[in-house]
């Protein structure tokens, strides 16, 4: 069976994870990178084998800087069966006239609005939502790791309602531009916050509503949840249902903080320390008062790999079962 061409549009903080992620899947392959300026990462990118396409009025700059490029972003598009955009929240939109000229399938990431795909993705909530679509949006990180405990609770006990609060990670740990020092942000002071509308864009139906402010730390989004269910259970039924869960991991043994649980991520071994599950600790799973609580750590910078792979599994048909290709993503990661 051929192997399904992919390219990364954005050779940054999520573009090259996608691309090491993509090169360890059986059925995928990747044809070509797309960087704007000859940095660590395009050098990076080279040494590891990748054809490096950039904009045609950067072509120049790349070759004075020793990078042979491979052609420009339409050639690299016209070339793949999928491109991965993986460009800053806001530019991506701006490609999308592009892919529809070349007749390519294409992935954004949560930055960009759902208007843009209207398909809004999570590989355990809405898989078959993407089956054969041209278009499909990544949601977030932190709303992929509300889609990721919330669907599981709703399919088997009904969730009336959800409230959470997101304290979020100012800034990405490489990023030295932006971030509260010292302070604590309120993230929008107008309530509530972004988050509960983009969970709403993969599990419609769902009453979700969240609010959610910066923090002066890089490592790991921290979420706090309330939910009302539907029908009664127990806190163990709660962790035995996430326990079947693969993509999310209990969190204990002296981890009490998110410092914590970034360094377990480089003890696993894992490829820059990441960590691609949803972080729950196990103790913190609490009914009162017949509602739950429980505490979940989100590394922003990786939760949504795999399921970029399986977005791309799902659009192009190569698998149609969310289980089988969530499985296959895992095993191939090492999740």
């Amino acid at each position: 069976m051929a192997k399904i061409k992919v390219a990364i549009n954005g050779y940054g903080t999520i573009g090259k994870r996608v691309a090491d992620a993509v090169m360890l899947q059986e059925d995928m392959e990747i044809i070509g990178i797309s960087k704007t300026r000859p940095n660590f990462e395009t050098q990076m990118a080279v040494e590891k084998g990748f054809d490096v396409y950039t904009p045609a009025e950067k072509v120049s700059d790349m070759e004075k800087a020793g990078i042979e490029v491979s052609g420009n972003i339409e050639d690299m598009a016209a070339n793949a069966d999928v491109v991965v955009d993986c460009t800053p929240g806001g530019v991506g939109e701006n490609n999308k006239a592009l892919y529809e000229k070349t007749g390519t399938k294409a992935i954004w990431q949560g930055g960009e609005d759902h208007e843009l795909a209207g398909c809004s993705f999570n590989a355990i909530s809405n898989y078959s939502e993407a089956l054969g679509k041209d278009f499909v949006r990544v949601v977030s990180c932190n709303t992929t790791g509300l889609c990721r405990v919330l669907t599981p609770l709703d399919r088997n006990f009904g969730v009336k309602k959800a409230r959470v609060t997101l304290m979020r990670r100012a800034a990405d740990p490489n990023d030295i531009k932006k971030g509260p020092i010292n302070a604590i942000v309120p993230n929008p002071i107008k309530l509530p916050s972004h988050h509960g509308p983009d969970v709403k864009t993969v599990i419609p139906h769902l009453d979700v509503a969240t609010t959610a402010v910066k923090l002066p730390t890089t490592l790991m989004h921290l979420h706090t949840l309330n939910i009302e269910l539907e029908k009664e259970c127990s806190a163990e039924d709660v962790k035995e249902l996430f326990e079947q869960q693969s993509r999310v991991r209990f969190v204990g043994q002296g981890i009490t903080s998110t410092a914590e649980i970034m360094e377990l991520g480089k003890d696993l071994g894992r490829p820059r320390g990441d960590m691609w599950e949803n972080c729950v600790w196990d103790e913190s799973i609490t009914m009162y008062e017949g509602e739950l609580y429980f505490f979940q750590a989100i590394h922003q910078e990786s939760d949504v790999i795999p399921e970029n792979v399986d977005a791309i599994r799902a659009m192009t048909e190569l698998e149609s079962d969310p289980l089988k290709s969530i499985a296959i993503t895992n095993k191939n990661m090492g999740i």
